[in-house]
């Protein structure tokens, strides 16, 4: 079968490789991938890695390529003797994360902190950018009869958003900022106004994807470097500032206008991955008892409530996708658009 798989930084090549073979382990379900997301994590992984990924060298001194992709939606192709809640035929939104079950915090429902947690796509032989991936039974969701194949592929990265949303304890009439315009900046926005809030701001550097956020529904789109996003959102709010602003640029300027945006006693969420060292002003965190909480990768068990939410309307997942492309095309019209700071794609499928 065809694969995109990652050698090292920006080497990602289609390679033919041999797919799944003999029986499947008694819990495993064999998934044919319609859509698979290229995520944030993925592109980090192509401008400076191997980060997460565990590349092996063989004794040839050559390295064990991994199949990537981990935002996917597909159709079950084979189960194994003990799956009962999903069969051959059905419509599925895959939660990549695998966890241990045993650990302290998977004891506790923290399955995402899981210290031995992998990552389909980053950690394990299969990922989504292929004609066939094989996951474990818990990682498969049936998707609802309204909900498509193409957002059942953004669940993954809406569920990271929709995360940051709640550790920022969004509530009805919030105003809320949300740095960084890319697919989790985008989705928050959605998150957000689907959590209630009265008015959302998002701030984008880039004009072109300023422009393709307009569908999304924010209060005002702003841009950090011909305006002080910080002081803009205290003149909007009377001098008050937001009750909640969620960072998802992963940059210090990005950090610092957030805290410098908000009232006192509110919440900064961090769900960008800052790729270095920043400086915050702890002073204002305390004077102003500001809390800033972090966010890694999301609750395992929402994909239900998300997938609902998604099917009523109420979450349209679907507008931040920008584009859809063959597995062929997966780096210059993928990895490339989506790592060129000119560019206006946010979200971009690949179709394996």
């Amino acid at each position: 079968m065809r694969a995109a798989r990652f050698y090292g930084a920006r080497d990602i090549r289609i390679d033919e490789v041999p797919g799944p073979s003999g029986d499947l382990g008694a819990r495993d379900v064999a998934v044919k991938p319609r859509y698979c997301g290229i995520c944030g994590t993925d592109l980090h992984e192509y401008l400076a890695g191997p980060l997460q990924i565990p590349i092996e060298l063989s004794p040839a001194g050559t390295p064990s390529p991994q199949i990537l992709g981990h935002e996917l939606s597909g159709d079950v192709t084979a189960v194994g003797s003990e799956v009962t809640h999903v069969k051959v035929g059905d419509r599925i939104s895959v939660m990549p994360l695998a966890y241990c079950g045993e650990c302290h915090y998977c004891r506790r429902g923290l399955n995402n902190l899981c210290p031995r947690m992998t990552c389909v796509g980053l950690m394990t032989p299969w990922g989504g950018f292929a004609e066939v991936a094989v996951i474990r039974d818990y990682q498969a969701w049936p998707l609802p009869e309204s909900v498509s194949y193409e957002q059942g592929a953004v669940i993954e990265p809406a569920a990271a958003a929709g995360y940051g949303v709640a550790r920022g304890q969004v509530q009805a009439g919030d105003t809320v900022l949300v740095t960084g315009g890319g697919p989790i900046g985008a989705l928050a926005v959605l998150a957000a106004l689907a959590s209630g809030a009265g008015q959302v701001y998002l701030s984008e550097p880039n004009e072109q994807r300023r422009r393709r956020a307009e569908v999304l529904g924010a209060t005002a789109l702003l841009d950090p470097t011909a305006v002080d996003v910080a002081v803009e959102i205290q003149a909007r709010t009377g001098g008050l500032g937001a009750d909640v602003a969620i960072e998802c640029a992963g940059t210090g300027a990005a950090l610092a206008t957030c805290l410098g945006a908000v009232r006192s006693r509110a919440i900064v969420s961090q769900v960008g991955l800052h790729m270095a060292p920043v400086a915050i002003d702890a002073m204002a965190l305390a004077q102003r008892e500001i809390s800033l909480v972090g966010n890694w990768g999301y609750p395992v068990h929402e994909w239900p409530r998300l997938l609902n939410r998604v099917a009523s309307g109420a979450f349209p997942i679907e507008r931040v996708v920008t584009d859809k492309i063959p597995l062929g095309s997966i780096v210059d019209r993928g990895f490339d658009a989506l790592t060129d700071p000119s560019s206006d794609q946010i979200k971009v499928l690949v179709e394996p």
